[in-house]
């Protein structure tokens, strides 16, 4: 035996290890605090990292109540909540709950060995009896795939509109988080061109925030070249081909949000097996909320694959729970 695995041999074993600090990461640490269980929270970055990292003025498609985890009830000012809002919940429900969670603590590796589960993070070795990953999709941005995508004008995150002021910017799709960053940047004094693949705004686009856009475009406030693809990007200019044949635009900046998928070289590395087809679901049960790996658990948003909108906070907080009632009949064997 190393001494290395000499080591790992007398890490203490913990009931369940959850892996991402989002909302349902923190739900399911709520569930292992009511069951008294041995947990650990590991988070890569700041607490409901994705969230931190949306838009600054963004709004929820969901009422607040929908957003709520544990009963535990989040007011908000707005009939539709903020993402500060969002934020303060969240804190708010892992501090005065005491939760167990490591921040700034990435997973590196996850693996099982006989009936415990090895984890390497950025700073030590854990073990577990289970399990549970909910570490969304948000990490990943989808790439175009086309020359000059990698210059730093670039960008696949998209924060507020201050730096695209008097800019000629480029904003790729046309999803929730694009329409919003056109009509920001817009409203901040940025020339917005937008390029759409399909042949209009998405019908899953807040139905609020729809007409504004379409209106946008109407107008001409804002151009749109629908049914077309950006094919190169330079530093003064981009490529696009249209239903009218190729173009070049100046630019200053392109904001790309053509979505996001979750981190699959991290679950086939762990063992985790997907669905043949292009949707690439993880295979998991969808009464327990266990992978194909025994003891090891999906939850939230990761377990839609590349259907990134299948799964939100409202429709998947249940996992916590199942993953718990399942979990409990386990350790009380």
């Amino acid at each position: 035996m190393t001494e290395a695995s000499s080591d790992i041999s007398k890490l203490p074993v913990l009931d369940v290890i959850i892996i991402g600090a989002g909302p349902i990461g923190i739900a399911c640490a709520l569930e292992c605090k009511k069951h008294h269980w041995n947990y650990l929270v590991l988070e890569k970055g700041t607490l409901t990292n994705s969230l931190y990292n949306y838009p600054l003025n963004m709004t929820f498609f969901s009422t607040s109540e929908k957003l709520e985890i544990d009963d535990i009830p989040f007011i908000s000012n707005n009939p539709k909540p903020t993402r500060n809002e969002a934020l303060e919940y969240y804190r708010r429900v892992t501090t005065s709950n005491n939760l167990n969670i490591r921040l700034y603590e990435g997973v590196k590796s996850l693996q099982k060995e006989s009936q415990h589960f090895i984890i390497e993070s950025s700073k030590q070795h854990y073990k577990g009896r289970k399990v549970i990953i909910a570490t969304g999709f948000y990490d990943i941005p989808n790439q175009l795939e086309v020359p000059g995508e990698h210059l730093p004008k670039v960008v696949h995150y998209y924060k507020e509109a201050h730096p695209f002021v008097l800019q000629d910017v480029v904003v790729v799709g046309a999803s929730n988080s694009a329409v919003d960053a056109a009509l920001d940047i817009y409203r901040k004094g940025g020339n917005v061109t937008m390029i759409v693949r399909g042949a209009e705004i998405g019908p899953r686009v807040k139905y609020w925030v729809r007409p504004d856009i379409i209106n946008r475009i109407a107008e001409g406030s804002i151009k749109a070249y629908f049914n077309s693809e950006l094919t190169e990007i330079t530093e003064d200019y981009v490529k696009v081909n249209t239903s009218k044949g190729p173009l070049e635009l100046k630019n200053d900046f392109v904001v790309a949000l053509t979505g996001y998928r979750p981190n699959f070289k991290f679950l086939e590395d762990a063992g985790i097996t997907f669905s043949k087809d292009e949707k690439h679901i993880p295979i998991y049960d969808s009464e327990t909320m266990e992978s194909n790996v025994e003891g090891l658990y999906l939850a939230g948003v990761i377990c839609g694959g590349m259907e990134t909108h299948k799964w939100f906070i409202e429709n998947s907080r249940i996992h916590a729970k199942q993953i718990a009632k399942h979990i409990y009949t386990q350790l009380s064997r």
